[in-house]
């Protein structure tokens, strides 16, 4: 189809570019920090520590149910139904930095998995939040530079990744409200009504006069 091969051209060209920015800086950091994606790595280990505070708690249970919705939704089912070939095999790469991987290319499952985690961690943590999506927007044009995604797997994986990443905030606070009212009700069946009490007197200088607002005594 002519658009489809109208953005294979782009995604081949917008590749070739990255190309010509390559430099041994550039060509010893970019694997190193695109191995900390690897498995979510990076994701799941943040997700971790977050669930070890009270005040981060809810961002790191949001967190965790986001990255496995990114396995299921993106590992084990978009990649292999979509079925997309690297770039690296397509045009016969030479230059690739990192060992040929064993799966299949759209979405970036990196670019997937960081980009949940930082919706995430935006929406509760602002501050934090905007941190992760500098790190995930270098994630991402680390992929690009080791030339095993293409730009549109990147976009997907971007997209994706803020769906699952708002969907799993959804759920996380539907779960908390639903511990919230349970533990309301639990608490209304333990704790008996308590009995009508009769309207407390107080003494004045012209003697006992109910709370109520009963007429003074003489």
């Amino acid at each position: 189809m002519p658009l489809l091969s109208w953005i294979l051209s782009l995604d081949n060209a917008v590749l070739d570019a990255i190309q010509r920015l390559r430099c041994p800086f550039w060509d010893w950091f970019m694997p190193l920090y695109s191995r900390l994606g690897d498995h979510g790595m990076i994701c799941i280990a943040l997700a971790a520590l977050l669930l070890l505070f009270p005040k981060t708690r809810q961002a790191g249970e949001a967190m965790a149910v986001a990255l496995v919705l990114c396995l299921f939704s993106g590992n084990l089912f978009l990649k292999p139904a979509v079925a997309r070939i690297r770039p690296y095999d397509a045009n016969h790469f030479m230059g690739l930095l990192v060992p040929p991987l064993g799966d299949f290319s759209f979405p970036s499952g990196h670019t997937f998995s960081c980009a949940a985690a930082a919706f995430v961690l935006f929406r509760y943590h602002k501050k934090a939040g905007i941190a992760a999506w500098f790190a995930t927007a270098l994630m991402a044009f680390s992929r690009l530079y080791l030339y095993v995604h293409y730009p549109t797997d990147i976009l997907g994986g971007l997209l994706l990744g803020v769906a699952a990443g708002f969907l799993a905030c959804c759920l996380s606070n539907w779960a908390r409200r639903s511990r919230r009212l349970n533990s309301l009700s639990a608490r209304r069946l333990l704790i008996p009504n308590r009995p009508n009490v009769a309207p407390k007197r107080r003494r004045t200088n012209y003697g006992i006069r109910r709370t109520s607002g009963s007429r003074r005594r003489r």
